[in-house]
């Protein structure tokens, strides 16, 4: 038999996971809210994997929680997830993979471009996700990792964001509302040079939203999480001394 993967949070995103890994062979346990993970390490066979796909909200209270001998196979995948979310809980080397694929409640996966991973159980990902025919590559270096993860955040913020006053797909984003989309590109990619004390290459990151919005251009811009996303980038902003005078009057239309 194959090695034990763990999963925590069998939501929508969970469970692709865990049907890929089952479908490959690796035995799967589900840990859920209010589960004792502690007990629950004490009674699971050593897991080879432990995957945490939590809701975004939840994400540090569980790494705080994680039993000493999970936190060397921990994978995580949440959305505006950086390096300085793990190191807080001084975790060295997690797998991270940036999820380009939709899971919605009844509806199959979708693809928008192949999801890149990094990190010790990469590939094993990978393979899990391939029995599934979800696309994934592994990279080769925490610098492109580090790309990859601001690219995810620079798509979801944009578009959320400028989708507040836009609405509409992000192809229509792109091809009615390019100056702002673009606003608001540069003033995220000025937060999260700062969030991760880097100078980030603006012109490809920008390049690689656009190759997203071109994955799927019938997206929806905004989603149900946007007004917080840029509650908390105005914060974090405010907080760093950033100007932000396109997300300021994209806010200030919102009242």
């Amino acid at each position: 038999m194959k090695s034990a993967i763990v999963v925590i949070g069998m939501g929508e995103m969970g469970s692709v996971f865990a049907r890929g890994f089952l479908r490959n062979g690796h035995p799967v346990y589900p840990i859920t809210r209010g589960d004792d993970m502690a007990a629950a390490a004490d009674t699971i066979p050593p897991p080879e994997l432990v995957l945490l796909a939590v809701a975004e909200g939840d994400l540090h209270s569980t790494l705080s929680q994680i039993p000493t001998p999970w936190r060397n196979k921990l994978a995580l995948l949440q959305n505006e997830l950086l390096p300085r979310d793990w190191q807080q809980h001084q975790l060295d080397n997690p797998t991270v993979i940036s999820v380009w694929f939709e899971k919605k409640k009844g509806l199959t996966s979708k693809v928008i471009i192949p999801s890149p991973a990094f990190g010790p159980h990469a590939h094993l990902i990978k393979e899990g996700l391939a029995a599934i025919e979800i696309p994934c590559r592994v990279l080769d270096s925490e610098d492109e990792l580090l790309f990859e993860l601001v690219r995810k955040n620079v798509y979801i913020l944009t578009s959320n964001i400028a989708g507040m006053v836009t609405g509409g797909t992000v192809g229509e984003l792109w091809a009615e509302h390019r100056t702002c989309a673009t606003a608001v590109a540069n003033e995220i990619i000025d937060l999260q040079a700062h969030l991760t004390a880097t100078t980030l290459p603006r012109e490809k990151l920008i390049d690689g939203m656009v190759e997203a919005f071109n994955g799927d251009l019938a997206h929806k811009c905004m989603g149900r999480s946007a007004p917080a996303r840029l509650t908390r980038a105005l914060a974090l902003a405010a907080d760093a001394g950033i100007a932000t005078p396109q997300l300021k009057e994209i806010a200030a239309k919102q009242h």
